[in-house]
């Protein structure tokens, strides 16, 4: 009889054991500036085709593979415990858009969804005849992602527009996961694209004119900075057009235009001129356009959060200067967004650190007197399960309708597709997505309607019985609190024996994602603790995103450390199994925070990570580098260079220091964080850190992918299984 041991406790063989592939050329190399110089030899790594590099990756992988052998029964139980959850076949609830329903699903069996309409079902008795001409009518398949991905081998839609008279669908694509997108026009008549861009252009975002004659749309330049917007005229065979170039290599396409439809070439009219940190966000609405901004000015007092108010001024070219002030918010609250539609304005709040949305009536009054505050205009707050929850807004296309839809999740229940019915006042669950064995809807594909209360939400489905989601504040080094969420199994006791991972970003203002995963349950049902750190540099208050920029970056490292200290003070994580992760920017927070305390966690995943930021930063020929400087620094500025330095993870390894095992995951076609950054901070982890420990240092690279991986539904399993058990076999079971 022969015996297999259990693999899900750590690997018997010490990490000594694990003998690291040859070591990489080393190529002199020096970097200067501001008077200082340093050695970058494996600067050579930036070129990719370099077959000394290829041959470094095939190893590292080849090395991953044999670090991970003991961990495959894991994995595949891994695998099957995610997979077992999903459902046969994803589908969202239709969405009423003209006379057509719109709607994707996931086939079963398949990795990637597929875009389909339906004629609409009409409502009223003097309808009834033609719902049943309707009912005749077979879905029509208009994009299926699966077909795209067969012929390229990889796909990303990036973005996908119907025209307003439904003829037409226009969408871009990346089939090399390099993020430079073509542009794709097809006829949902005849079936047939009648037009395509070569990836060469870079498409970034689309717009259709009101009579769908015209497509616009903006293209990027080398370095992934949307500067051009051209328009074309579907069908005619013409040339397409330029209508604008930005000039300025530090900016996006930030100068707002309005453009007459009517005449595309020459009718734009400027909004305001130019101001450094000022943005604009315009929507039209009878003979008005109302303005979100955050433009100084003296009738509006912004101090308080440095955020943003609304605005209108009557859309006309010769008044487009004459503001008023609509509304402003109060200390602690932060106006984020607005979504148009005829009778109401939907607006998105950050209230206290959390989410918040409502709808005004429409049209508001043409002779009222402001600023006000938003309680003001009677608005109705949407009802929303938890203050934890995370909405997520749904396409929303038709302008009538009363009716706005959105998504809303939590780290304890499963994403809710929500029709908020601003007219009635009434909400409506349309679904709930179906996790097997632990939601119960035996038909996900389904439209089940279910009116709500406001006042009464007992009704929302969630697993807070079955798991505990707390919102702690955390005090950072300098007094400042920092909110920190901990989702732990409510039947597991984690006093303090437990394991956990601490996720963090803190970057560009974006709040860390912490909606519903299903994958999270093969960690959460093992007794694990998971753990979100909401740090400075991430979203919510602009004044937050700004105290983790630039020369206050370390405010984000900081705070991120000290909520790791938290979760083992408080005795959520033993302090000899606390690991983290960080993804993209995220892998800079984690790979900076490792730096100044190299004890503190005992594993780590760093995913495409931002590491050789002092490099990168200095070479503005770089996708993304020169849009980067408000963020993180102009290394053109001693102080902002400095700042940059410090909080670099590959120019402050510590030498002869012992580091946790970190897996580190990076894609070879990434074009927003070169695939040598990952190399390079490996290859200087093992050559200067503590020989022994070093060799827990692994490096995957996805060949074929980009920034975003595969994305595919099956697909991410994988990725998610491998990432578990390497911090299992680092932290054990």
């Amino acid at each position: 009889m022969r015996l297999e041991l259990e693999d899900t406790t750590r690997s018997l063989n010490p990490p000594s054991l694990h003998h690291p592939p040859e070591p990489p050329k080393k190529v002199p190399h020096t970097v200067s500036a501001h008077g200082r110089s340093w050695d970058d030899p494996y600067h050579w790594m930036r070129n990719t085709d370099d077959q000394d590099f290829l041959h470094y990756l095939k190893r590292e992988n080849d090395y991953a593979e044999a670090y991970m052998a003991d961990t495959c029964g894991l994995r595949r139980r891994l695998i099957a415990e995610m997979k077992g959850r999903m459902p046969a076949t994803v589908a969202t609830p239709p969405e009423p858009w003209g006379t057509w329903e719109y709607f994707q699903y996931i086939p079963e069996g398949k990795e990637y969804p597929v875009l389909c309409r339906k004629p609409r079902v009409q409502t009223g008795l003097v309808k009834t005849a033609l719902n049943y001409i309707y009912a005749l009518g077979k879905e029509q398949i208009l994009l299926d992602w699966n077909q795209v991905a067969e012929k390229y081998g990889y796909v990303h839609i990036g973005s996908c527009r119907i025209s307003p008279d439904h003829k037409f669908l226009a969408y871009t694509l990346d089939s090399s996961g390099s993020e430079f997108f073509s542009l794709h026009i097809k006829c949902l008549q005849t079936n047939r694209i009648v037009y395509s861009s070569s990836t060469d252009k870079g498409v970034v975002s689309l717009a259709w004119t009101g009579d769908s004659r015209f497509l616009g749309y903006t293209i990027c330049d080398q370095t992934q900075r949307p500067y051009q917007v051209f328009f074309h005229k579907v069908g005619s065979g013409e040339e397409d057009f330029v209508i604008f170039t930005e000039h300025d290599r530090k900016l996006h396409l930030r100068k707002v235009y309005i453009i007459d439809s009517a005449n595309l070439r020459t009718g734009k009219s400027r909004v305001r001129k130019r101001v450094t940190g000022v943005q604009y966000f315009l929507e039209h609405h009878d003979g008005y356009f109302y303005i979100l901004t955050n433009y100084p000015t003296e009738s509006v007092e912004l101090a308080h959060n440095d955020g943003y108010y609304l605005a209108r001024c009557i859309a006309e070219g010769s008044t487009l200067n004459k503001w008023e002030v609509l509304l402003v918010t109060e200390e602690g609250t932060i106006l984020q967004d607005m979504d148009m539609f005829h009778d109401h304005l939907v607006i998105f709040l950050h209230k206290e650190g959390l989410p918040l949305f409502c709808s005004i009536d429409m049209p508001i009054d043409p002779n009222i007197q402001g600023p006000k505050k938003v309680e003001e205009f009677d608005p109705w707050f949407f009802p929303v399960p938890t203050t934890l929850c995370n909405v997520t807004p749904g396409s929303n296309h038709d302008f009538m309708s009363p009716v706005y839809r959105a998504v809303v999740s939590s780290p304890v229940m499963p994403d809710l597709t929500v029709d908020y019915d601003m007219k009635k006042r009434e909400i409506s669950i349309l679904q709930q997505d179906n996790v097997k064995g632990i939601t119960e809807n035996s038909n996900p594909t389904s439209t089940h309607l279910k009116k709500l209360d406001s006042k009464n939400l007992k009704t929302w489905k969630d697993l807070s019985e079955k798991f505990h989601c707390e919102r702690r504040l955390v005090t950072s080094h300098d007094g400042v609190s920092v909110p920190l969420t901990i989702l732990f199994s409510g039947s597991k006791d984690i006093n303090n024996g437990a394991a956990g991972i601490l996720h963090g970003y803190g970057a560009y203002g974006e709040v860390l994602d912490k909606s519903w995963c299903a994958d999270r349950l093969s960690l959460l049902d093992r007794g694990w603790v998971m753990a979100f750190a909401d740090v400075r540099g991430g979203g919510g208050d602009p004044s937050w995103h700004q105290a983790g920029t630039k020369t206050n970056k370390m405010n984000s490292i900081y705070d991120f450390a000290e909520c790791a200290k938290y979760l083992v003070r408080e005795g959520f994580v033993h302090q000899n199994r606390l690991g983290a992760i960080g993804v993209s920017a995220g892998g800079l927070l984690v790979g900076a925070t490792i730096n100044l305390h190299p004890h503190l966690f005992s594993a780590a995943i760093l995913k495409v990570p931002f590491l050789d930021i002092s490099n990168t930063m200095l070479d503005p020929s770089l996708p993304l580098t020169i849009l980067d400087y408000d963020e993180f620094g102009d290394p053109k500025v001693k102080t902002e260079f400095e700042a940059i330095r410090s909080v670099s993870p590959y120019d402050n390894l510590s030498p002869g220091s012992c580091y946790p095992p970190v897996l580190v995951t990076a894609s070879f076609h990434d074009s927003r964080v070169g695939v040598w950054e990952a190399a390079k901070w490996v290859a200087k982890a093992r050559d200067i850190t503590c020989t022994s420990c070093s060799s827990s240092i692994i490096l995957k690279t996805n060949m074929t992918s980009g920034h975003f991986g595969q994305g595919g539904r099956y697909l991410q399993c994988e990725d998610t299984a491998l990432e578990y058990a390497f911090l299992i076999k680092a932290l054990g079971e």
